[in-house]
């Protein structure tokens, strides 16, 4: 048993690799990557509904307006091109929405309020309320496009920072089994150079290592992604609301990403592993 143990493992790397550290540092680096991947999924699709949505959105204001004079603006409206639809805003859904503000409303004059949303989100809402103007003298046409381009703004830069929180989770791994490499090889340096004065390859030595530190690296990956989903579900469930589908909780998880970060762990461990063994062994004599 123990020369077939030794013949799996000539390096004896599985006692000078098996302590816990490794797998631990490399699941709160997981755990990070989790977290800055959901967060770039979550900034791509607050972009990409506020640009669809709020983006094509305008609103018209009609002062002193009776039943008549509404309807006669969302004729002129709904003739324009660059309106794709019209409608009349409820006075009592209006009443609630300024509620927060003004409070009870029911003695205050209250302007009539159109919602419109735009055929095209390239159309000028200036050229709209010219147009209307000219048919309804004292209406006030409001876009959202400036505050929907800056928010977009804001959610593709914080998808950026998610990408390079991850590109730096990704180098302080590499670094973590880096140095983990290191102390294998200076714990098991005898066994290294005898293997290597016999004639033992250096890329079947390096191999040793890097699959025993990939595997490592990869268990750590899986344990730390596994201890993200909770806190992203309740993360997903409480931004549903601002989501772009219509999926909240487990179901709107990035998934994919999640499920990758294991085998991408494994191949980073594998791949430092391999570097530092091969440049090691080159300073042998």
């Amino acid at each position: 048993m123990a020369r077939r143990r030794y013949s799996r493992d000539p390096l004896g790397l599985r006692r000078a690799l098996a302590g816990w550290l490794l797998p631990a540092l490399v699941a709160a680096m997981a755990l990070l990557a989790a977290l800055a991947v959901a967060g770039a999924q979550g900034a791509a699709q607050l972009a990409d509904r506020w640009q669809r949505g709020a983006a094509a959105a305008v609103t018209v204001q009609i002062p002193q307006a009776d039943p008549a004079r509404v309807e006669r603006a969302l004729a002129a409206l709904r003739e324009l091109p660059e309106v794709a639809e019209a409608t009349a805003m409820d006075q009592a859904r209006l009443t609630e929405l300024l509620r927060p503000w003004l409070g009870g409303t029911s003695e205050l004059s209250l302007p009539a309020v159109i919602e419109i949303r735009l055929s095209d989100m390239r159309a000028d809402p200036v050229l709209i309320g010219d147009r209307l103007a000219a048919s309804l003298p004292g209406a006030v046409v409001e876009a959202h496009g400036l505050w929907v381009q800056r928010l977009a703004a804001l959610a593709r830069s914080l998808q950026a920072l998610s990408w390079v929180v991850l590109a730096l989770v990704a180098a302080v791994a590499a670094a973590v089994v880096a140095v983990a490499t290191r102390a294998g090889l200076a714990a098991r340096r005898d066994a290294v150079e005898v293997l290597h004065g016999l004639g033992a390859r250096d890329a079947e030595i390096a191999r040793r290592f890097a699959r025993r530190l990939g595997l490592l690296a990869a268990a750590g990956a899986l344990f730390g992604a596994a201890a993200a989903v909770p806190a992203l579900a309740l993360l997903a469930e409480l931004a549903a609301p601002w989501a772009a589908s219509g999926a909240a909780g487990w179901r709107s998880l990035p998934w994919g990403a999640l499920g990758a970060i294991p085998p991408v762990a494994y191949l980073v461990g594998w791949g430092t592993a391999h570097i530092t063994v091969r440049r090691w062994l080159r300073r042998l004599p």
